[in-house]
């Protein structure tokens, strides 16, 4: 028997009695391997055992079922990971980092960032290029990935034991949401695939992390990484890197086959037209190439045996975080370091050019077992279908749809995606008159389904797209 097998075989007499302690193990262990190798070898074998890591060295059984975590929005990036990331800043550049020419280099960067973003262009990511995207998407990335987290962890969906690959991790924003997002009991296998200077900034951030959260990082890109035949990952995650790919559909399918029966693959991307409406010709194109691959969420189809073919640009919106020191010192010596930024011909802001606190991105969750976070069918007797709305012009109608937008109207009447999954164009439903009766429209979140009763349909030239007038006539009420 090796020294594993004796080990292990310790372990999971212990873990029914006690705290399995190293200390304690190695004297069980013909040889007597130093603790520090029985910490390494629990540590391996975590999963197969069942077992975390506490804070004091020890390992305990974890909790079977799914976690319950409280989730109440995410307020400002963690001020213990905004110190540790500043440390890269400083050991680059020195404490005057935001000033002078090491500031101004660094907001060009993302302001080429921006417009290499804007013009669809590829972006080279060395270390000082990897820095100042830390700067600017660390804290927005790290607060988006529990917004979507917490409508898993809420459908039960996501385990006390969790393997989690991300392709693209970038500098560790979502890493480290996923991180903060889940009890401290929960054990997570995490697998990254990063090939650029992003690497190393990620590797950095996540030595914060507790022991139960075990990383590892790939140093290559998504089409080459291969993982293991046997792996089974309970969240694979592509947050804000499909539009990025060559072959988004392709990488995508691929990594499919690589998803636990009972898992979830996680895409997110920017709120943006371009991004978000890339998000959903992908999610069609991989729906209709993978029989077995089910949307989740957000865009359920209601309607069997129906695909949306509209514009789909649907996106969530959540408050406001607070800026991190380091983006607000980077901002003010815009306008501080005064005569270099205007050298360089950049922006002298100040004004929050290069502070990114909004929360705002499109998701799809996808999953290969048939589950729909809204298992819901309308019934044809009832509702009206999107697919037939050119036919109920000027009429109104009941209908089932869901809320698939913030309000998007930046002055009068409140404006409102909605989808069934049937449309090809886009339908709004229009607020003109807010009542009792249809305040659960302005007031459900996004995802909800909703009934829509006595509803008008018109036609908009202007958008080429119908509008759903709620007015004092209309009953909107909330299914889900």
């Amino acid at each position: 028997m090796t020294d594993t097998d004796a080990i292990i075989d310790n372990a999971r007499y212990l873990r029914e009695v006690r705290p399995i302690d190293p200390e304690e193990i190695y004297e069980y262990v013909e040889g007597q391997p130093h603790p520090a190798v029985v910490r390494e070898t629990l540590r391996e074998h975590a999963f197969e055992l069942g077992i975390r890591e506490r804070e004091d060295g020890t390992f305990v059984p974890i909790e079977e079922g799914p976690i319950d975590p409280e989730f109440h929005g995410v307020e400002r990036f963690p001020e213990n990971y905004a110190r540790r990331f500043e440390d890269l800043l400083v050991e680059e550049y020195g404490p005057g980092w935001p000033d002078g020419d090491t500031g101004d280099g660094l907001r060009e960067r993302i302001d080429d960032l921006k417009e290499a973003y804007f013009a669809d262009s590829a972006v080279d990511y060395d270390r000082e290029t990897a820095l100042a995207y830390g700067i600017y998407h660390l804290p927005d990335y790290y607060a988006v990935i529990q917004y979507v987290l917490a409508e898993l962890a809420r459908d039960g969906l996501l385990d006390h034991d969790l393997r989690v690959l991300e392709v693209g991790a970038g500098t560790g924003g979502p890493a480290l949401g996923l991180h903060d997002f889940l009890p401290e009991g929960v054990l997570v296998d995490y697998d990254a695939v990063e090939p650029s200077a992003a690497a190393d900034v990620l590797e950095h951030m996540l030595e914060e992390t507790h022991p139960s959260f075990r990383p590892t990082i790939h140093r290559t890109t998504a089409e080459a990484f291969e993982p293991e035949a046997d792996a089974e990952y309970d969240l694979i995650v592509f947050a804000n890197v499909l539009s990025e790919l060559e072959a988004p559909v392709a990488v995508a399918e691929r990594y499919l086959d690589s998803l636990a029966d009972d898992g979830t693959l996680v895409a997110i991307s920017p709120a943006e037209e371009r991004t978000a409406t890339r998000l959903r010709e992908i999610e069609r194109d991989l729906v209709a190439r993978r029989p077995d691959a089910t949307v989740y969420a957000p865009t359920v189809r209601l309607w069997p045996d129906e695909e949306p073919d509209d514009r789909g640009w649907t996106f969530r919106r959540e408050p406001d975080i607070e800026p991190p020191a380091f983006q607000s010192r980077l901002d003010r010596a815009a306008v501080d370091g005064g005569a270099d930024g205007d050298r360089r011909g950049l922006v002298a802001s100040g004004d929050g050019t290069y502070l990114n606190t909004d929360v705002q991105f499109a998701y799809l969750l996808l999953r290969t077992d048939g589950k729909r976070a809204i298992e819901y069918t309308p019934d044809p007797e009832q509702v009206a279908k999107m697919a037939d709305m050119e036919a109920h012009v000027t009429e109104r109608i009941d209908l089932d749809a869901l809320k698939l937008s913030p309000n998007l109207a930046e002055e009068g009447n409140p404006l409102f995606k909605i989808s069934d999954g049937s449309e090809t164009v886009d339908h709004y439903a229009v607020l003109t008159r807010e009542s009792a009766l249809n305040e659960s429209l302005a007031r459900a979140p996004y995802g909800s389904l909703l009934r829509f009763e006595n509803v008008l349909v018109l036609w908009n030239d202007d958008e080429e797209a119908y509008n759903l007038v709620v007015d004092a006539e209309t009953v909107v009420d909330r299914l889900t």
